[in-house]
């Protein structure tokens, strides 16, 4: 054991001398109250720690103590369900021992030891077993069966014991496994692992399947893959916390990862209190049933941001190599990077652009390298996936600052919210014009199958009319929309439809909230062949105010509030009627009104 005192204690970095021996990134304990930290640096002799916890009252001279190993993680059944601060440190446990406030020093194992769990064993005395294999499973919660596996640094080997079906603790050893060379191997219900080394894998698949995730402008225009990254920059109120509280309810991930990194404690309170209220619509039950909460928030000490992303992103590559597909949302990567730039600055490093490390790009890009839908090591070649979604805060809404420019360079889904979009109302508040994916053609055929055959030309040409009706608005700020010609004020209603009817979607409504892929289908086909029979309807001699007064107008704005299990019927009515439209329909609705 390596031990040294505090020599210098600068906010949340410290410095200690004596410290021959000790390795970058093992953590420490400081102090006299044993303080949680981790060594970010090493000079000679003398060790610079950040530390996870307050140091107020911390005086030099004070014992720093390296425990020989780097920050881990336990990971093992209970994870679902829990609710931790950003080193693993389950929230409800400290709040039932200790009270409403945490303590300083105190430690308090990342999931129940106590806790006896009904085990399946799934392999026998003799059997050749290798990293990755599962050995046993459980239900951890009713959503989710927990598979056990073999660590994936410990080598392959023989079976010389296993237990028998039952109930055990996670402390408890399941399996023996005999290596070649005669050594043996315990294998317990959970393992730790160090939350900067990424868990390895087989394969890195390609992005074939999209996360589907129900809300039309994701889904529609800018669809994410799974195992992809997404990145969701945004100024205040303009609705990040909304938009990826949606994709956690929604997506068609089995695990979800919420990361509560360095926001507001009044925001990640309404997470805290609705997550475990939310019905979970893929299996009945509720959403805490498959998911796990890190709550870091503004008030508490800004090192722990960073454990708090890589805690979330280890959870998350565990539940993969099980077989699931994941979902991690951080919110926010901005907070993040505040940390680094205050640790850096304290650590007297040489700035980058507007005060940020100059290691920041490099950071950011490991973080979302994690991501992926990969076929995971062990014998049965399954297949699980990592979609990480960081939500990004520029100062000002400024898309230029560093961390958004950084994120953009790695990220394949750009989702842009803009503060006029919010303002007009519409949300989600994602600008249509300047938002992007990287994987449509690699998902196009999906959408094809699934949603429709003619769905890209659909969506294609959504986009030229969104296109064109953003040109003619700034000729209409001018002189008005009755001065443009009848053909693009045809334009200029279709794309206010698709932006009223298709692209806003409400979040607390209960048939708009989610938006079932066929839904989105017939929605969208429905506004196109309005807009081509508007134009046919023109050409024949039709005034153009009786086309937008005609009462299909009306219906195509009701669509949205269909229910998913009826829409298939109601919108296939619908696309009839407007097949069926001709010119002396828009005549007598004109002489009507």
């Amino acid at each position: 054991m390596i031990e040294g005192k505090i020599t210098r204690i600068s906010g949340p970095v410290v410095d200690a001398d004596g410290m021959t021996g000790a390795t970058l990134y093992e953590v420490a304990r400081v102090g006299n109250e044993q303080l949680i930290g981790e060594i970010i640096r090493i000079v000679g002799d003398i060790a610079t720690i950040q530390v996870y916890e307050p140091t107020d009252g911390l005086k030099p001279g004070e014992p720093v103590i390296a425990t020989g190993k780097p920050l881990t993680v336990q990971l093992g059944p209970g994870i679902l369900e829990q609710i931790y601060d950003g080193i693993q440190r389950p929230l409800p446990v400290i709040q039932a021992q200790r009270g409403a406030f945490i303590e300083r020093g105190i430690e308090v194992p990342g999931i129940d030891h106590e806790k006896k769990w009904d085990m399946k064993i799934k392999v026998k005395v003799g059997d050749k077993v290798k990293p990755g294999d599962i050995i046993a499973v459980t239900q951890e919660t009713p959503a989710i069966e927990h598979r056990i596996m073999i660590p994936p640094d410990m080598p392959a080997g023989t079976v010389k014991k296993a237990v028998s079906d039952g109930e055990y603790t996670v402390d408890e050893v399941l399996v023996v496994v005999e290596t070649k060379d005669g050594a043996t191997y315990e294998v317990k219900g959970y393992h730790e692992w160090p939350v900067r080394r990424p868990r390895p894998f087989k394969k890195r698949l390609g992005s074939e399947i999209p996360l589907l995730t129900g809300q039309r402008i994701f889904d529609t225009f800018f669809p994410i893959a799974k195992g992809g990254t997404a990145g969701i920059p945004g100024p205040f109120g303009t609705g990040k916390t909304v938009s990826q509280h949606q994709l956690a309810r929604w997506g068609d991930a089995q695990i979800v990862v919420y990361v509560g990194c360095g926001e507001r404690g009044n925001e990640m309170t309404q997470v805290l209190e609705e997550f475990p209220h939310l019905d979970d619509p893929h299996t009945g039950l509720k959403l805490m049933t498959r998911t796990a909460l890190i709550a870091n928030t503004s008030n508490m000490p800004v090192a722990a941001r960073e454990a708090s992303v890589y805690t979330g992103i280890t959870l998350a590559e565990y539940y993969r190599d099980m077989g699931y597909d994941v979902s991690i949302q951080a919110d926010s990567t901005s907070r993040w990077a505040e940390a680094m730039r205050e640790i850096s600055g304290r650590l007297e490093e040489m700035p980058g652009e507007e005060g940020y490390p100059a290691y920041l790009a490099s950071r950011i890009a490991e973080y979302y390298e994690r991501s992926g839908r990969v076929v995971c090591i062990g014998s049965d070649d399954r297949v699980g996936s990592v979609t990480v979604v960081g939500a990004v805060s520029p100062p000002g809404g400024d898309f230029s600052e560093p961390v958004t420019q950084n994120t953009l360079r790695i990220v394949k889904v750009f989702w842009a919210l803009t503060k006029t979009l919010a303002a007009k109302r519409h949300f989600p508040a994602i600008s249509y014009l300047d938002s992007y994916t990287l994987y449509w053609e690699q998902l196009e055929s999906f959408y094809r199958e699934r949603f429709g055959k003619d769905f890209p030309e659909l969506r294609a040409e959504a986009f030229r009319v969104l296109q064109q009706d953003n040109e003619l608005q700034e000729i209409v700020q001018l002189v008005g929309p009755d001065a443009l010609p009848p053909s693009e004020r045809i334009v200029l209603e279709a794309g206010r439809i698709i932006k009223e009817d298709f692209l806003q979607q409400n979040a607390f409504h209960e048939a708009d909230s989610y938006c079932s892929p066929e839904k989105q289908y017939l929605m969208l086909k429905a506004i196109i062949l309005f807009y081509g029979k508007m134009r046919e309807m023109y050409e024949q001699g039709v005034d153009i105010k009786a086309m937008i007064d005609h009462d299909i107008v009306e219906e195509i704005a009701r669509m949205k509030y269909v229910r998913n299990e009826e829409a298939g019927k109601a919108l296939k009515d619908l696309i009839d009627r407007i097949t069926a439209l001709k010119p002396e329909d828009f005549v007598i609705a004109a002489e009507t009104n």
